[in-house]
């Protein structure tokens, strides 16, 4: 369930460092909204609409069943206990996310933690891959739609949509001026929900895209 997030997380940690990039607030912010995108995309949470008792935008929790990865159970126990506007939403879990994530990740397989010396580092651990199955496609898929125009994934959409947001690209990307400027503009596109309309969807996507330009607002 919590594929955007663990996406995304992989994408910041793909560098020489094994430690994730941008500075700890906006990386944790980032991941904080992530948490919600993939509740969205399960049909665990939206935003409230004219007619919900509640303000509209507000994020509400639904009625769901089955196992919640632990990853995102903290948000959505969050809205589970009253609705909140995304800005707050994000900050409330901004604080726990990256740990969530990246221990999930270690029961996965997919990375190892490596404690650091501090007098080497100012960060405490490296999060080197175990293998690289994962953010492999991972980072081809964003590359595919921002240079190639592929129609996105849901997942890839919401990570093009948050580091968009929030001013995350470059820590995947280094371009020159021309470059910057085209994916810019495709990441635009893709933050303004237009990426529904490029491949067949269910409501399960129209929901992940209607919360994303909901939390994306928490990220500018």
């Amino acid at each position: 369930m919590a594929q955007i997030a663990e996406d995304l997380f992989l994408l910041l940690l793909d560098n020489a460092a094994a430690q994730p990039a941008l500075e700890r607030d906006r990386r944790a912010r980032l991941l904080a909204a992530a948490a919600l995108l993939d509740l969205a995309h399960a049909c665990l949470i939206r935003p409230a609409v004219t007619g919900d008792p509640v303000e509209s935008g507000m994020l509400l929790a639904l009625d769901g069943r089955g196992p919640v990865d632990p990853a995102v159970g903290p948000a959505l126990e969050l809205l589970q206990r009253r609705p909140l506007t995304p800005r707050t939403a994000v900050s409330k879990l901004r604080k726990g996310a990256q740990e969530q994530v990246a221990r999930h990740l270690e029961r996965l397989g997919e990375i190892r933690r490596v404690d650091l010396p501090s007098r080497r580092s100012t960060a405490p651990h490296a999060w080197p891959f175990t293998n690289r199955h994962r953010v492999g496609p991972a980072r081809a898929a964003v590359l595919s739609t921002l240079f190639d125009r592929t129609p996105p994934t849901p997942s890839t959409a919401a990570i093009v949509t948050l580091l968009h947001a929030g001013d995350g690209l470059g820590a995947l990307l280094s371009l020159n001026d021309r470059g910057w400027r085209w994916v810019h503009a495709r990441a635009s596109e893709i933050s303004s929900g237009s990426w529904v309309d490029e491949s067949p969807t269910t409501l399960a996507e129209v929901n992940l895209a209607v919360t994303a330009s909901a939390v994306r607002s928490a990220l500018l």
